[in-house]
């Protein structure tokens, strides 16, 4: 009988170590602009919205908070589960934030459309600045690779389709 939950939804209460598991979340406007934000560590590093599962916490609900935490803006239906994941070796300046042998992180995809570009509410701790960019400039400016592929993806899907998903 399956309750709903897999072993990974069960919190883990006495792990130091972060969960190699993360989302990523590109926030873009019907108009064909992306959310772009830039981190305050490492300098100069742009992204769109992302951070680490917690233990016990689903992909969707890290999304919906991420979203929340870095920008102040709320889920409210718009955030949309790619089904894609990807995975990525863990830089071995970061590992030791992680359990002995983990080297690799699954990152998650999600969309979230906008109608239109919104005020920002920036986590400073996180980051320091925000800019609303075409998503092939987005694209260019993004610092992660999937980052950059979540992008380039996007703009791909208007291509073939004649406008924004």
């Amino acid at each position: 009988m399956r309750l709903g939950f897999s072993a990974l939804d069960l919190p883990i209460m006495s792990s130091p170590f972060k969960r190699p598991e993360s989302i990523l979340v590109v926030i873009y406007t019907a108009g064909g602009e992306a959310l772009m934000l830039r981190r305050t560590r490492p300098a100069g590093f742009w992204q769109s919205v992302t951070g680490s599962l917690g233990w016990g916490e689903s992909p969707r609900h890290a999304a919906e908070r991420e979203l929340f935490e870095e920008t102040g803006l709320q889920a409210q239906g718009r955030l949309n589960d790619c089904r894609r994941t990807v995975t990525f070796p863990i830089l071995p300046e970061w590992r030791a934030r992680y359990a002995p042998g983990v080297r690799f992180n699954r990152e998650h995809w999600f969309l979230y459309r906008l109608p239109g570009r919104r005020l920002i509410r920036l986590n400073p701790e996180e980051h320091s600045e925000y800019r609303w960019l075409t998503l092939t400039r987005a694209a260019g400016l993004a610092s992660s690779w999937t980052n950059r592929n979540e992008l380039l993806s996007l703009v791909q899907s208007v291509a073939s389709v004649g406008h924004i998903p």
